[in-house]
């Protein structure tokens, strides 16, 4: 897979950028599914238990939560819907993979509406894919949404608004390719800083983003150990994640030289509040 004319980030990792601008997210299931992408599944518990640790804090009977990076809103779907990653990839990548897009949609909603308890959570979703959003937003998955590069460029007045009534921010697999400069902007929107919990690569380092949140008043701690994120989709990948990582003065040994990319969870609250 991808061992002729791959294209590489400059980390390393190889370059699935066209699966998140499709209409739908068939190529994104279909691709992921191979390489046994199951870092939402493994965070979804960190992040739920997050939210409820929240809504007993601050007493708030419907936390909302902002994932950013959400693409097609799968921790939304996880989330809010209670499924599974198996679930998804069958879903999209299953025996349905051939019907137009507008059947997707309304089978996604018919299945939202069904599964949801509207009285947990709601979720916003903020990314740079216009298309990713538009799918996420038909198909139910998200209640709104964001579509805006924040490394380069502040939120505009009514994206501000969208982002106001935050409870909790995530994410799975974004940083690396967004910094703290977005982490931030974010965080500065709500009148109360959101609690946060964010997955990010072995390869890349999460200390730019906690310095920068330590510096608006939050407490950062590293939750349990390495999780799966994908398998490589190369050799060639996996050299080139190995050279980075040695670069960082990270061990792969029993991690990464297996076969797998794994990530760290870190959450992130204002100070005073870690438990």
């Amino acid at each position: 897979m991808q061992s002729h004319s791959a294209q590489f980030h400059a980390a390393g990792k190889v370059d699935l950028d066209h699966i998140y601008t499709q209409p739908d997210p068939r190529a994104y299931f279909t691709t992921l599914r191979t390489l046994e992408y199951q870092i939402p599944q493994l965070a979804k518990a960190h992040f739920a238990r997050l939210v409820q640790e929240l809504r007993e804090s601050r007493r708030v009977r419907r936390a909302t939560v902002v994932d950013i990076g959400c693409s097609y809103g799968i921790n939304a779907a996880l989330l809010r819907c209670d499924a599974t990653m198996s679930e998804l990839y069958e879903r999209y990548s299953g025996d349905d993979a051939g019907v137009a897009r507008s059947t997707l949609v309304t089978r996604d909603r018919q299945w939202t509406r069904a599964h949801t308890h509207p009285d947990r959570l709601r979720i916003l979703g903020l990314d740079v894919s216009t298309e990713a959003l538009g799918y996420a937003l038909a198909a139910g998955f998200l209640d709104d949404a964001v579509n805006a590069d924040l490394e380069n460029g502040e939120l505009a007045d009514d994206q501000r608004r969208v982002l106001e009534p935050t409870d909790v921010v995530i994410s799975t697999g974004c940083l690396g390719y967004i910094t703290e400069r977005t982490i931030a902007r974010v965080a500065a929107v709500p009148a109360r800083p959101p609690w946060m919990a964010h997955t990010i690569l072995r390869m890349y380092r999460f200390e730019p983003v906690a310095e920068c949140l330590a510096g608006l008043g939050y407490d950062t701690v590293r939750v349990g150990g390495p999780l799966k994120q994908r398998r490589f989709a190369s050799a060639e990948e996996q050299a080139n994640v190995l050279d980075t990582l040695s670069d960082l003065g990270v061990d792969p040994t029993g991690w990464e030289t297996d076969g797998w990319l794994y990530a760290e969870l870190f959450v992130s609250r204002p100070r005073g509040q870690l438990q």
